[in-house]
């Protein structure tokens, strides 16, 4: 298991499969170092990529997976969660109902898309995670502040992402899928003033029943990113029913663990060793 910051998750993980007589070795990835050249050198070892960072996981991901491993999740799943343009674009593609958003690559551009695209407008940075650089645009003034601010830091803050406020009620869905098997899920509320449903934002959750529409749009998701075990993040919008916002490489999972009683833990566990025996 590779990690940079040992979360409950990891913790949890390392005991499900202590527990189960699994053999499974830690390694943090900054003091991870892999010879490029030794051909299959990793051959038939099963890797769970816990690591925060997106792009040393990423990197990392690329290189175990070229010298034979079976990464969890695989690289194309670890790109394509990991930036949300990149996500918004193979889940379109895969007909799964995401909300409308629309880029742009420069100050200039990014208000115009705006005054075409309408107000309120989320905007986000293409990567990033915690709900960390996400804001709510209610008017052009307010846009035009925070587009000015970004374009004064690093060149990725300058690629502009921007949803739909979506009309909802104030809670989304973290779903933890697993293979083929949505193993639970819980609605996290929005904590007192805020609108977004960040757990670290003081939200609360409670459990979500796993309905046929909520198992299918989270699988169409999984299959569509090409992830093994991940967290589909959906909101129930007014309109147009469920729709996926964002799904979640080395997903969080300590509420859904708490909230529904599931072992979601020992599940990843045994999902990665059926692999390893296969």
């Amino acid at each position: 298991m590779l990690y940079d910051t040992i979360r409950w998750e990891e913790k949890s993980l390392y005991e499900a499969a202590k527990k189960k007589g699994v053999d499974i070795e830690n390694i943090d990835i900054k003091n991870l170092h892999i010879s490029l050249n030794g051909e299959k050198s990793y051959e038939g070892k099963i890797v769970l990529q816990r690591s925060v960072s997106y792009f040393k996981s990423l990197h990392a991901t690329a290189a175990l997976e070229g010298l034979g491993a079976h990464v969890i999740n695989p690289l194309q799943a670890a790109s394509m969660t990991g930036n949300k343009l990149f996500a918004h674009m193979i889940l379109e593609k895969a007909g799964v109902r995401t909300p409308k958003a629309v880029a742009a690559f420069s100050e200039d551009s990014a208000i115009a898309a705006l005054e075409e695209f309408g107000y309120p407008a989320v905007i986000k940075p293409v990567v990033g995670s915690w709900g960390r650089m996400i804001g709510l645009l209610r008017e052009k003034d307010a846009a035009r502040a925070v587009i000015e601010d970004r374009e004064h830091m690093f060149p990725l803050y300058h690629v502009y992402y921007f949803e739909e406020f979506v009309q909802r009620p104030p809670r989304d869905i973290r779903a933890i899928v697993v293979g083929d098997n949505v193993v639970a899920a819980i609605y996290r509320y929005s904590g007192d003033g805020e609108w977004k449903t960040n757990m670290a934002l003081g939200g609360r959750a409670e459990v979500c029943p796993v309905t046929k529409d909520l198992e299918d749009i989270c699988i169409k998701a999984t299959k569509a990113v090409g992830g093994q075990i991940v967290g589909v993040d959906l909101m129930e919008s007014n309109k147009d029913g469920l729709m996926v916002h964002e799904v979640n490489n080395t997903t969080e999972f300590k509420n859904t663990v708490r909230v529904t009683g599931v072992d979601v833990p020992g599940i990843m566990v045994d999902y990665a060793f059926a692999l390893n025996k296969g």
